[in-house]
C-alpha cells in the first residue's frame, strides 16, 4: 500500500494551528527550498515559556495534524527535558524551544539564506 503524500501547505497550516492553540510564541517559518544543502523544505520554529508549555505545544501539534490530515511525525526527540523538541515530518521539521534555549542556539542565523516568515501572535 502506498503512503499518501501530504501537501506541505496543509501540513504547515495545521502545525501553526497546533502551536497557536496552546499559545506558542514567536513562530517563524524558514523556507529552505532554495538552499541546496537543506535537509527539508521548511523549518517551523517557536518557543514556549516552560518545559510544560513546550510539551503542550508538541502534543497539540501532533493532535491537530493527526486529526486534520491523518499524518504523524516520522521522529520526535527532546521531550524528556523539553528544552528543545524536534519534530520531523520529513519535508517539515518543527523546533519547539524554551525561550532562552532558542536565543542561545539562534537557528535562524544558521540559515541566513532562507526566506523567513513570522506569524504574528493572535493573543
Amino acid at each position: 500500500m502506498a503512503k499518501k503524500t501530504v501537501n506541505n501547505d496543509d501540513l504547515l497550516a495545521n502545525i501553526i494551528k497546533g502551536i497557536e492553540e496552546v499559545k506558542g510564541n514567536d513562530i517563524d517559518i524558514l523556507d529552505l527550498r532554495e538552499i541546496d544543502s537543506a535537509v527539508c523544505d521548511y523549518f517551523v520554529i517557536c518557543n514556549g515559556n516552560s518545559n510544560t508549555q513546550v510539551n503542550a505545544i508538541v502534543n497539540s501539534i501532533q493532535k491537530v495534524v493527526s486529526k486534520e490530515i491523518k499524518d504523524k511525525p516520522w521522529h520526535v526527540e527532546g521531550t524528556d527535558n523539553a528544552e528543545w523538541v524536534l519534530m520531523d515530518y520529513v519535508n517539515i521539521v518543527v523546533h519547539v524551544f524554551q525561550k532562552q534555549i532558542r536565543e542561545y542556539y539562534n537557528i535562524e542565523s544558521l540559515w541566513g539564506d532562507a526566506k523567513i516568515t513570522t506569524i504574528a501572535n493572535k493573543y
